[in-house]
Order: C-alpha cells, then structure tokens, then sequence
C-alpha cells in the first residue's frame, strides 16, 4: 500500500489502513529479517518514522492518542538503535573519505573508519539481547495496531481538511522557528530540529499529495533533498559528540586531529548550503499554507466522493464573507 491517504475514502479507515500498512511492514523486517538483523532494524526504524509523521495529522482531534501512541512507537525506536547508530558513524567516516583534502587526512580517515567499524563489530557482539527486542518491537507494533481500532475520527470532508489544516499550521510554524534558529543561533541542536521539521514535512507532502498531485510532488522533492543534505550534517555532529567524549577511539592525536578539521570543514559546507535550501522550502506563510492544504483537501474529497455543494445558512455565508480569500499560491515551491 503506498504511503498515502486518499482523500475519495473516509479519513478515519484511510487512516488506520495506512498506518497498519506501515507497521506490518516494520513487522515484516523485524521477524523475516530477508537482509540480516541489523538491516532489518533500520529498515523498521524507518517505518516507524513514517507512522510518527503520521500522527501528527490527528493532533487536533485526537491529542491523547497522538501522544500515547507517538511514544509508544519512539520508545521502540529507541531501543532498537544500538547497532544502528554505531553503523551510521562508520558510514558517515566513509562519506568524508569522498571528500578527503589531502593524502593524510584519507589515511586518518581510513584509520578512524577501522577504529569504528571495530567499535560497532564490539557493540553486535556484545548485545545478546537483540532477537529479545526485536520480539518485544514486534510485540508493541501490535498493540499499536490494536490501539488503531479504537480510534474515531469526524469523517466529514470539512471537519477532516480543517484538521489537516491545523496540523500542517503546526508543523509549518514548528519548522519555520527552526529555520529562523538555524540563522541566528546554528548549533547541533537547531540544525538537528531543522532535520526533524524536514523530514516531516516531506512526509506530510507524500501523504497527501493526491490533493495537488503536481505541486505536491516539486516540493517533496525539493524537502527531500533538504533532508538528505542535512542527515549528513547531523551525522557528523554526532561522530563529533563521540570523539570529543572518547578520543581514544579513533586512536592517537593525529588521527583526531585530522578528522575533526575534516568534520568541520564539510559540516560548515553543509549548514552554508542548507540554509538557502530551507528558506526555499520553508517560504511560504504558514497559515496561508495550511488554509490551501484545507481548502484543497475539501474540494478533492467532495470531488472524489461526488458531492454536490450544499446550501448554506445565513451565519455560515457571514463567516465565509469575513474570511480572507485563499490565493492558490503556496506549495509552488
């Protein structure tokens, strides 16, 4: 099933069919694991990450689901990333190697590379433990398949564009305030949010792009090279965070030395071009974003479901006469 909702169906099935979608795929890694264990918890990691998204569509209507669920799915994250976390600093070393500026600083890498992959190889061997979390992942997908049932949500295309709308305001406000942080304060942590706001909007663009097909699909791709860029930078402050808190890791002062000038200097890069990228992104006015959101959900899923236009009262006629109109020119990109 595609990772979209469809907006010709009723919201609250469309919804559930999604998420469960989502996490029986996570199951599906977490019990078969076709391509080995730790494939396979990054794999799951990264289904859980689409649900998360996905619930923050609900935040208006639904705040105590969200909330509940949303942890749920965090937690077994989080308890599945050992390995995974201790591979992505082999492979972030990798990536600098791409860019090495000099003979000795590829040979530092190439030693900081080893000293990591012997370090995640340590970690693998040590962590007897996984079959048992990953069982208990698998364990705690159900139960959020289970919670999906119970949820009820107003299905009427008004009331679900509105929430839509709410949502996408959030988030659109959530990710604008990090970009504005990124230009005044950048650090590890606001360019991390920055990430994080990215990543979620790319995924909100995916699902409900069938409300604007075209321009949903310019902009996915524009915030998903964002995110792309931006995975790397936060990569490399975390291999920074490692380093500096062990440094005996990588093995002597040379060695360090040349692999944190080689972070620095490509992470500088990355933040330089990330910014022009996000302001792209991230241009449009959050509200008048989300109103297009509403008002394009609304018209596709009257369309979709064939409705014809109903007659409206005297106060509901007031209330649309003191609305400001929606130009449609957010999502352009």
């Amino acid at each position: 099933m595609a990772y979209r909702l469809r907006s010709s169906k009723p919201f609250t099935a469309e919804f559930r069919a999604v998420s469960e979608d989502q996490l029986k795929k996570a199951i599906g890694y977490l019990e078969d694991h076709p391509d080995g264990e730790h494939e396979a918890v990054h794999d799951a990691r990264k289904r859980f990450k689409r649900v998360r998204a996905l619930y923050r569509l609900v935040q208006p209507d639904a705040p105590d689901f969200r909330a509940r669920e949303n942890a749920r799915i965090r937690e077994t994250a989080r308890s599945l990333s050992a390995v995974r976390d201790a591979t992505a600093l082999v492979e972030t070393v990798g990536y600098l190697l791409d860019f090495a500026a000099s003979p000795e600083e590829e040979a530092a890498l190439k030693t900081a590379r080893d000293a990591l992959t012997a370090r995640r190889n340590h970690i693998a061997e040590e962590e007897h433990d996984l079959p048992a979390k990953m069982a208990a992942a698998v364990e705690n997908c159900r139960k959020a398949i289970d919670a999906l049932e119970a949820l009820e949500l107003p299905d009427a295309p008004r009331k679900t564009a509105r929430r839509l709308g709410k949502a996408w305001r959030k988030q659109a406000r959530k990710a604008r305030a990090a970009l504005t942080a990124c230009e005044t304060e950048p650090g590890a942590e606001t360019f991390h949010e920055l990430r994080k706001s990215g990543q979620t909007y790319w995924m909100h663009l995916s699902l409900l792009r069938e409300a604007w097909p075209s321009a949903m699909k310019a902009k996915q791709a524009e915030a998903k090279a964002l995110v792309d860029l931006l995975g790397h930078e936060h990569d490399l402050s975390v291999l920074t965070q490692l380093v500096n808190e062990e440094p005996e890791i990588v093995g002597d002062g040379e060695t360090l030395a040349r692999l944190l000038a080689a972070i620095i200097t490509r992470q500088q890069m990355l933040r330089q071009d990330a910014l022009p990228m996000a302001q792209s992104v991230f241009a449009d006015d959050a509200g008048a974003e989300a109103a297009m959101i509403r008002l394009l959900w609304e018209r596709a899923a009257t369309a979709g479901a064939g409705d014809k236009p109903k007659r409206r009262n005297g106060a509901e006629k007031a209330r649309k006469r003191e609305e400001k109109p929606v130009e449609e020119t957010a999502l352009h990109g």
